[in-house]
């Protein structure tokens, strides 16, 4: 496998909220790779900064030092004529299925407009329409309706199906499963495991959940307040893994057991 996408060294700061409030920096020079076709879990809790990571790959955060390259190419401060030529390779799942489609828009148009904007002719977009839809497990018919008369899950299912629209080589997905049940969790996982089996599409997949990454990543990286504290194999890392805050991530996912759950939080507080 080649290198897809190649972050070094990024820092990204936001201004104060206030006029006396200094500049935090959220990412402390953040590296980490992406092979073609494979799938990198990033972890963390809330606020440890990795949705800034995404953002920062997609363009919509401006690093403040470090850089982003692209299947070798410097994207770091890529400009708006560069983002919308990456668009084609690059796409991204938002975490809250509903808000992230137009209301308006019924599915079919918002899954041929990405399409149309790139020059695809009118018939070529509505056949390429049906075949992303059958690609997610959605009827025919749901290109004629609007995304208010889906589920949640139907709804992420439309959002994977607009990402995949463009064919790309990589998709950010940031927490494209943590609005959904337990159920419909594991269907949307399996979908985007089966889905880059049969196109190779790299994920960047962003979570909280180191159960949800197990599931679909192939190496992970965890992040911990702005540094990556530990990457391997995703077997490794969370099953066995060697940084503390690793071990506290994973002993704090919920288990059906009792004991079990009981054990984990006496570990927890241990550690």
């Amino acid at each position: 496998m080649s290198t897809l996408l190649e972050v070094s060294d990024l820092r990204v700061t936001y201004p104060g909220r206030g006029f006396r409030t200094r500049p935090h920096e959220v990412l402390h020079g953040v590296s980490l790779t992406a092979e073609e076709g494979e799938t990198l879990g990033v972890v963390g809790e809330s606020g440890s900064g990795k949705t800034t990571i995404g953002r920062a790959v997609l363009g919509l955060v401006p690093p403040s030092g470090g850089s982003v390259r692209f299947r070798g190419h410097d994207i770091t401060h890529a400009g708006g004529r560069e983002r919308r030529a990456l668009a084609r390779d690059i796409q991204v799942v938002f975490q809250d299925p509903y808000s992230s489609l137009n209301p308006s828009l019924t599915i079919g148009d918002i899954l041929s407009e990405p399409l149309v904007v790139q020059g695809t002719p009118a018939r070529e977009a509505r056949a390429r329409v049906a075949a992303l839809l059958d690609q997610v497990g959605l009827p025919g018919d749901a290109s004629h309706r609007l995304p208010r008369e889906f589920s949640g899950g139907q709804r992420q299912r439309v959002a994977i199906a607009r990402a995949l629209a463009p064919a790309p080589r990589l998709i950010v997905c940031d927490e494209p499963v943590s609005a959904l049940d337990l159920t419909t969790q594991a269907r949307v996982l399996d979908l985007l495991v089966d889905i880059q089996r049969r196109t190779g599409v790299a994920y960047l997949f962003i979570s909280h959940d180191l159960t949800v990454v197990r599931h679909v990543s192939h190496r992970v990286s965890v992040i911990h307040r702005g540094d990556i504290v530990e990457t391997g194999p995703a077997g490794d890392v969370t099953t066995t893994p060697e940084h503390p805050y690793t071990r506290r991530l994973l002993l704090a996912a919920p288990v059906a057991d009792p004991v079990e759950q009981r054990r984990r939080r006496e570990a927890r507080r241990s550690l």
